[in-house]
Formats: C-alpha cells, structure tokens, sequence
C-alpha cells in the first residue's frame, strides 16, 4: 500500500489519532502549543529525550533536598564525648578528626595561650613556680578541692590507689577560700559530724616512713580530730588542741609515742602541716619549718581499723577547712622547704592556638567542626571572644567560620559548631582558636574540645 503524504497545516489531529513517537526522534527545534494537540504521556512509550530537551527545574520540581549537617555534627558529638569518657589522645578518621586535649600530641602552635593538665587550652595560664602537687609511686592519698565544683560532695583521690566516703553532707565549700594559688574551694569540716573515711592497706606504716600533710583553718578554741586510724590499744592519731597546739600520737600496746607542737595554727589563718616518720625519726613541720624539736622510737604499727580524717572512733570531730591534704609512703621533707602551692596565674587578654596538620585522602574545598568550651569567668562571645578558623592548605589561608551555638554538650560545657565553611581547596587541613577580650576573673574562655569535620 502507498504511503499518503499529508503536507495539510489545517488537518487537526487529536491525541487518540497520533501513534506513539521515539523520544530519540524529538532532538531539535520546538513546536508552538498551538501547533500540538494534548499529547498522553503514554504515548512516549521508548526511548530517551536528549539532555537539551530537558530543562533543569523539571527535574529539581521533584526533587526533595537532603541536608546531613544533623547527622554530621551527631556523630561529631558522640566522637568527642567518647574521647573524653576515655581520655583518648589526638585522633583521625577517613572524614574527621578528634582532641579532648588529654595531651599535647594534636596540637601544633600555641601563642600566649597553653594546654592545661586538666585538659583544656586557654590564655590565662599557669606562670613559673613550684607547681601542684603530682602522685608519684610513694603517693597513698592526694585529695584536692582546687578543680572541684563547690557544693560537691564527691571526694576523689588523685592517686587511684585509695577509695573515700563522706559522711553527713560533707562536701567542697567556696566559703573559708583555699591556700594562695590553690583554686577558690576547701573542704569544709563543721565540726558536728563531718567526716571521711579512707580505705587503703598502706596506711599499716608498721615500721616504715611515711609523710601526712595537708593545709588547714581554723579559728581559736576548736579542736578535734584530723587523722585518725586506731584502736583503744594501738595506732595513729593526730589532733587539734584547744591552744592551738597539734599532738601526733603513734600508740601500741606497749605504751603511747605522743609529739605535740609548740606553735599555735587555730588563728583563722592557712597553715601547711607536714608530719614525717624519717627510719623512725619523727619530725613536724609548720608552713615549711622544721619545729625544734624531734622524737625518735616510731613506734611499729599496724593497724586494720578505718582511716578517719576529721573523727575520732568515739566523735570528737574535727571544726574547720582543709584542702591538698597528701599521705605518703616515704619521708618528704628533710630540711625547710616551701609548701607547694600552683604558681601565679599569667593573663594574656589574646593568643590563640592551632591544630595538628591533618591530610585529607582527597581535595577538601569545604570544612565544618565542633567546638566544647567552658565560660569558667563570665560569659565568652562566640565570632568576637572566641574565634574559630580553617584551612586545608595547611593554614596559608584560612577562613573565618561564624560559630552557632549547640546545646550544652555537659554541665557547664558548652558546645558550637560551623558546617560547609568554603575554603581555599587542598589536603593539608588545620584548625586555629583566638581568644580575645580575655581577663583572669571576670572572662576566662577554655576551650575543650575540637573536632574537625572534612
């Protein structure tokens, strides 16, 4: 049959009247509304239209955006807590990377600012002197209040070695102040029925040397006890006079060892007590001072029964403050020395610091992270106080993030985060921190915790 031509604009056809067309075949030009009856999407039933013929907001119309910053800064979230549950140090993955600050190892450079041992970075930071008290092997008991909250009631020792209970409420005060240089809190003994107790088996001294010190305040007339590990027949005792004198009592069976001070420390006022045992030699030491007078024949002990500070077995409690108190298992002391004390704080108002270089497993053009910090003196401003920049040109350029608050990350630890900061592309990616506007007691930002997001 011959095929008919029909050359006729004016022939209308319909949709039912068109057989099904190629989509292949349709590749240029246009047709005129007019010149197209309604046409069922049915009858393109093969092929493809070519690219060109398909305009964008075609497609994006149904499309919905997928936003994964949620989830990114989530899983950034659990990463630094993890890390901080564990004290992990410095570490990458294939898409981000991690510093709680246990240590140093992800850091690079640090201007006018320094990394805390209790692992954070800020430029109000510790100047030249003695320094805290550390543990050491001879270390039995190191219990502090200087980074403790007040009102706690969690007693710590720092050596690891000794487990302490509180009774009757007793906890860490702000009121009474601490020693020069050593934080802002004590712990407080009313004298009613406050008190701690310690379970440890190295406080059976028998023969051997030991050192007890602490920091004390009291007001005149109190008394009480400070240490206490002994029975009716044997043991250790250590109080407090009502004339202000201490009485350090090794007693067994075969009689009493008793050592009393001839100063007086119950004047309102901090003092450092040291008492050692030196190859039986015994030796009591007031703010650093060797008191005139030493008595020999320790006597050998052992003794099962609790450790108190600040009760006898009976009561007798012990009225006033106490802070840094340390009990070891050698003789400290064997000349005047100065009682430990943390060194002056140095307040640089600006510093900043950076991370170590990271390298990317590919081209970075855009880069996020978290931050935790804490305002531990007024209220830090994020973009002006704190500032937040990145790099993945290995800090050649960086670029200024705007941070966005989070929700607190614990209590008293704040959290703020950037996502998809455009930088200057490349693989060897950093971060840096400035601090401005920084002053010791009214403005003190430390920052805790980073993590970088590529």
């Amino acid at each position: 049959m011959a095929i008919i031509k029909i050359k006729n604009p004016a022939i209308d056809l319909d949709a039912a009247e068109i057989p099904n067309i190629d989509a292949s075949k349709i590749t240029t030009g246009s047709l005129g509304a007019d010149r197209i009856p309604s046409l069922a999407a049915s009858k393109i039933g093969s092929g493809t239209f070519a690219d060109a013929r398909i305009a964008a907001s075609n497609v994006s119309q149904h499309a919905t955006s997928f936003d994964d910053n949620k989830i990114v800064n989530d899983i950034s979230t659990i990463a630094l807590r993890q890390a901080s549950d564990q004290n992990k140090s410095a570490y990458n993955t294939n898409s981000q990377s991690v510093d709680v600050f246990q240590d140093d190892t992800g850091i690079d450079t640090e201007t006018d600012t320094d990394r805390n041992a209790s692992e954070y970075v800020s430029s109000i930071v510790s100047g030249t002197g003695t320094g805290s008290w550390t543990t050491d092997n001879d270390t039995s008991l190191l219990l502090s209040s200087d980074q403790v909250s007040s009102g706690s009631t969690t007693f710590t020792d720092e050596s690891g070695t000794t487990t302490i209970t509180g009774f009757s409420g007793i906890d860490h005060r702000s009121s009474g102040g601490a020693p020069t240089g050593l934080g802002s809190n004590n712990i407080a003994f009313n004298g009613g029925s406050d008190y701690l107790t310690l379970t440890n088996s190295d406080y059976q001294f028998g023969t051997g040397d030991y050192t007890l010190e602490w920091w004390m305040k009291t007001s005149t007339t109190n008394e009480g006890y400070i240490f206490y590990n002994a029975d009716n027949s044997t043991g250790l005792r250590v109080s407090l006079n009502t004339d202000g004198t201490l009485t350090w009592n090794e007693q067994v069976s075969n009689g009493d060892n008793s050592l009393t001070t001839p100063g007086t420390v119950n004047d309102g006022n901090w003092h450092h007590i040291a008492m050692t045992r030196d190859s039986g030699v015994r030796k009591i030491w007031i703010d650093g001072s060797q008191n005139t007078f030493t008595n020999s024949g320790g006597r050998n002990f052992n003794n099962s029964n609790t450790f108190r500070i600040g009760r006898r077995e009976a009561g007798v409690y012990y009225s006033g403050h106490m802070a840094e108190i340390r009990i070891s298992t050698i003789a400290r002391y064997s000349s005047n020395f100065t009682p430990q004390q943390v060194p002056a704080l140095v307040t640089n108002a600006t510093g900043n610091f950076t991370g170590t270089t990271i390298t990317a497993p590919s081209s970075v053009s855009s880069m996020g992270a978290i931050i935790t910090y804490q305002d531990n003196a007024g209220t830090n401003t994020l973009n002006t106080d704190i500032v937040l920049q990145l790099s993945a040109d290995g800090g050649s350029n960086y670029s200024t993030a705007t941070l966005t608050a989070l929700p607190d990350f614990s209590t008293g630890i704040k959290m703020a985060k950037v996502n998809d900061l455009a930088v200057t592309a490349g693989t060897s990616l950093k971060y840096k921190i400035s601090f401005a506007n920084q002053a010791s007691g009214s403005k003190e930002a430390r920052i805790r915790g980073v993590s970088l997001q590529y």
